[in-house]
Parts: C-alpha cells; sequence; structure tokens
C-alpha cells in the first residue's frame, strides 16, 4: 500500500504510522457523524503586534484523505502552503475571515477574533450544521458548537481551518514586507521579536500595527492606548 503526498511517495510502516495518526484525529468527526456538514473554526495571529487577526472555516468530505494535516504550529512553512493548497482544492467550501487592526483596537481581540469567525463562517459556500471550534464557543452563531481544547491537534477538520487562517495571514503580512521593508514583516508575521520591537522603536508604527498592543514599546498621543486584552494566543 502507498499514497502520494506533497509529491512524494509514502509507503509501508510510515504510511500505516500516517494513516493511524489521522485516524485518531477523526474523533469528533466519528462522534458527531449524524451531522452532514461539520465545519472546523480556529484563528490565527491573535498575538501579533500588528497586522489582521485572521480565522479559518473549513468543511471537508468526510471521507477526505490529507496527509501531514495537523495543528498549523506543529508544520514547517513549506508543508504549510503546501497543505493550503490541497486543503482548498479537496474542501467542500472554506473560507478566511480577516478583521483590521483599527478594528482590533476599537472592540479588542477577542472580541476581534468571535468577528473573524463568524465572518469566516458566514462566507462559506455550503452552510455547516456542526461547528468544531478550537477552544471557543462563537458568539451569535444558531448552529451547534463543539469547544475543543487544542482542537487543531485533535481533530482534521479544525486543523484544516488553522492552515488556511495561519497560510492566509502569512501571505498578507508578506505583502506588508513589500510596503514597510524596515519592519521584517515578511519574517515575523508582526509577532514581538526583538528585531520588530527595535525597528518599532527606530522607525515608529505603521498603520497596520495595533496600537492597543504596542503602548508599552513607544510613546503615543494621549488617547491612543486602548486596553490590550487577550491576545495571549
Amino acid at each position: 500500500m502507498e499514497e502520494r503526498a506533497m509529491g512524494a511517495v509514502l509507503k509501508g510502516e510510515r504510511l500505516e504510522k500516517e494513516l493511524l495518526r489521522l485516524d485518531a484525529m477523526r474523533e469528533y468527526e466519528r462522534k458527531y457523524a449524524d451531522y452532514t456538514l461539520i465545519c472546523g473554526v480556529d484563528e490565527a495571529g491573535r498575538g501579533p503586534l500588528a497586522g489582521p487577526v485572521a480565522a479559518g472555516a473549513v468543511i471537508l468530505p468526510k471521507e477526505a484523505q490529507i496527509l501531514y494535516l495537523n495543528d498549523s504550529k506543529k508544520l514547517s512553512e513549506k508543508r504549510r502552503e503546501e497543505l493550503f493548497l490541497e486543503i482548498r482544492e479537496k474542501a467542500v467550501a472554506f473560507h478566511v475571515g480577516l478583521v483590521s487592526p483599527k478594528r482590533i483596537d476599537e472592540i479588542n481581540i477577542l472580541q476581534a477574533t468571535y468577528e473573524a469567525m463568524r465572518e469566516a463562517v458566514g462566507g462559506l459556500s455550503a452552510v455547516p450544521n456542526l461547528l468544531l471550534n478550537d477552544a471557543v464557543t462563537i458568539p451569535g452563531l444558531s448552529m451547534k458548537q463543539v469547544n475543543i481544547i487544542k482542537g487543531d491537534a485533535k481533530s482534521v477538520s479544525i486543523a484544516a481551518a488553522s492552515i488556511l487562517a495561519k497560510v492566509s495571514r502569512d501571505h498578507i503580512m508578506a505583502e506588508y514586507d513589500v510596503q514597510y521593508p524596515e519592519y521584517g514583516f515578511a519574517k515575523h508575521k508582526g509577532y514581538g521579536t526583538a528585531a520588530h520591537i527595535a525597528a518599532l522603536k527606530q522607525f515608529g508604527p505603521t498603520p497596520i500595527h495595533r496600537r492597543s498592543f504596542i503602548g508599552k514599546f513607544i510613546r503615543q498621543e494621549p488617547g491612543e492606548d486602548l486596553p490590550h486584552t487577550g491576545a495571549d494566543a
């Protein structure tokens, strides 16, 4: 038995081990198999100092086989990019919601994350009747939701959503890197690395910086330093 994955053939014991791992990640999909359209939901970019927060929503076919599918944080950038294409190709429906830095500052990062998730689910071409979410219950949605702690490592649907959200956001930050080359956005994706903080102090904030996140690094005008809450993800 062999299976082609990412341009390489996986076979024998390695293939068997990978199939067993993926089967374990279908625990929740099997538990709720009576629901016809199961949608995984996850976010990317709650913690960065700059850029939007993104949320992915993905409905996979029940028989979908996507080797190496996993929590996006456990995958290399190359693997994420390859899976990003495969998920989009095989999904019944998918959508990515984005909420801007300005909106994050207005309503706080937690509420902005919920907003991105609602946008992601609302943008699907098929209406799901069950959501599998990574560690949250999303306010304002009527369908059944299941909150799974560390769900991106326990559910193939949530893992797929995490990859779409992460890669989509990374692409946006690469575009911002061209616009603001001094900051290194393509490398750190807006997270608070030493290099990013040094650039922020040297050059000041860009329009894509979250004013509610950067107050301890730079001096801001009165009224600009808004509460920074919920950014631990």
